[in-house]
């Protein structure tokens, strides 16, 4: 592997800051690529003048230091351009899924209050939506400029006027939004400093990353694997990045590693499934394209076998979390790599194994992870409950059951919190059973997850209906995609007279998912 410049200050100095770091890279080689979008390489200079065009405009608009803005943007320039634009103003970001439903972008919206909202011109709904709510918005190209924020009046509605928002910390450099146990938004805050460290000892300790790599940055930026990983370890360590909106048609994904040389592509298990099937019906596979890395959701090895025999790829593992910034640990390179794990802690890292009750065990020992680095999070944004339920002393619960051999790599062996990984994507049993249980036709719910062949988990539910108002599946369906993000939605639900329960009244969810068993194509 070849070593790596480090960059001018280390950046483990207290008070480091991304586009300080960025702004080094940027000025060191102007005219070098720095990133891909519709056909056309932006050099380093390009995106300087960009990020300065776009300061102004955020200035312009009110925006200072501690304020946060917020974009439903698809993988694009104008979401790095807007996020060191903001920096640079020390103020922070919130990337945000549009697809998350309106009512459940509103909730987290009035936990975040940012200072304006920023969409494209193709979420003209969830933009009246938003704007009829009283925030700031501005609408947007993929590419910029960004236009002045301001309030509107949607349809001649008056809209309410809103407290100025309280300022953030400026340390604060991003927050990830995420559902919490019971439905309600949770909002992960992201210092400079911990981006700086993770990103940083992926970059040292992970080969693909090495430098001359060209990465395919195709993944939704409100996913920190898309956000941290592809963007921002991009512009910090000299990897050109092909930026595409989304990786679906694979055809037009294919066409641009072919056009730009890709190298490496950093995808969930789904997407390669999808990468299969397309090369299997005759699209070619870009000689280029020499690395996978895989996060987001367990590795199935037969993906792998697979992989390997149709395309000539191995895949390198690795785990992480939003509140960890969120690479944990990954398999270094494909001659190190131990299948079925999902590699050794990243430097920096002390690993604790504790019962589900808390007790410490040895590292010898199945069980909970707990974690503690300067690349974990302080806690949950304005939620001292929730941060005080899973971060105690700066240790960090992972909340999954895990196994580390003799050399350290780790194994995932289950969920201890019953999370749902659907293509990557986190959904949360009580969520959806929330959502259900809200119709007036159903008695009681259970949602958990499927195995699925294709995005590895879907949801299931389980629901009692009301013997006097019984509800059609047809109906539970679409009151669920009214109020549920696509992929939260049940793929397969079932009427059932009762529901396992525990002498204390509490669903079985391991009964519920010997019932779901395994849902087809």
């Amino acid at each position: 592997m070849r070593k790596r410049e480090r960059v001018a200050t280390d950046p483990d100095d207290l008070g480091a800051r991304l586009e300080e770091r960025i702004g080094e890279r940027m000025a060191a080689n102007p005219e070098e690529n720095c990133l891909w979008w519709k056909g056309t390489w932006w050099t380093r200079r390009r995106f300087e003048e960009e990020v300065a065009r776009c300061a102004e405009s955020l200035r312009a608009s009110g925006f200072r230091e501690g304020s946060r803005i917020a974009f439903f943007l698809p993988t694009s320039p104008l979401v790095l351009v807007l996020s060191v634009a903001a920096w640079r103003l020390r103020g922070t970001v919130v990337p945000l899924n549009a697809r998350a439903g309106h009512e459940a972008s509103l909730r987290i919206l009035n936990l975040v209050d940012p200072e304006g909202v920023v969409f494209t011109e193709d979420l003209e709904e969830l933009h009246n939506t938003v704007a009829n709510a009283g925030f700031p918005v501005a609408i947007a190209s993929p590419e910029g400029p960004l236009p002045p924020l301001r309030r509107l009046e949607v349809e001649g509605k008056a809209v309410p006027e809103r407290t100025p928002p309280t300022p953030t910390d400026p340390s604060v450099a991003v927050i990830f939004a995420t559902s919490g146990t019971t439905g309600n938004p949770k909002a992960v805050p992201i210092s400079h400093g911990n981006l700086l460290d993770n990103t940083r000892h992926t970059a040292e300790n992970v080969e693909c990353f090495a430098p001359g790599n060209i990465l395919m940055n195709v993944l939704p930026n409100f996913h920190t694997l898309g956000y941290s990983v592809c963007g921002v370890l991009s512009l910090l360590f000299d990897i050109p990045q092909v930026l595409l909106p989304s990786f679906m048609p694979i055809k037009a994904t294919l066409e641009a590693m072919e056009a730009t040389g890709t190298t490496l592509l950093v995808a969930v298990p789904t997407m390669l499934s999808f990468l299969l099937g397309a090369i299997a019906k005759g699209e070619p596979v870009p000689p280029s394209l020499k690395n996978v890395l895989t996060g987001g959701g367990k590795l199935d090895p037969e993906l792998d076998r697979r992989l390997r025999e149709h395309l000539g790829l191995a895949i390198v593992e690795g785990y992480g979390l939003t509140e960890c910034s969120p690479v944990v640990s990954c398999n270094p390179s494909l001659a190190a790599r131990k299948l079925g794990t999902v590699g050794p802690a990243l430097p920096g890292y002390e690993l604790q194994i504790r019962s589900v009750e808390g007790k410490l065990l040895t590292l010898a020992d199945e069980g909970v992870l707990w974690v503690k680095s300067p690349s974990v999070a302080e806690g949950y944004f304005r939620a001292p409950d929730m941060t005080a339920e899973r971060f105690q002393d700066g240790w960090f619960n992972t909340g999954d059951i895990v196994r580390i051999d003799e050399d350290g790599y780790i194994s995932i062996i289950d969920r201890a919190s019953d999370l749902i990984i659907v293509g990557g994507f986190n959904v949360y049993p009580q969520e959806v059973e929330t959502v259900l249980q809200e119709h007036r036709g159903v008695r009681m719910a259970g949602a958990v997850g499927a195995k699925h062949r294709l995005t590895g988990e879907v949801v299931a539910a389980f629901v009692v209906p009301d013997p006097d108002n019984p509800p059609s599946q047809q109906e539970l369906i679409r009151h669920c995609k009214e109020r549920l993000a696509h992929y939260k939605v049940p793929r397969k639900l079932e009427f059932v007279e009762s529901l396992p329960l525990s002498a204390t009244g509490k669903v079985l969810r391991r009964e519920l998912r010997k019932m779901a068993g395994v849902i087809g194509d």
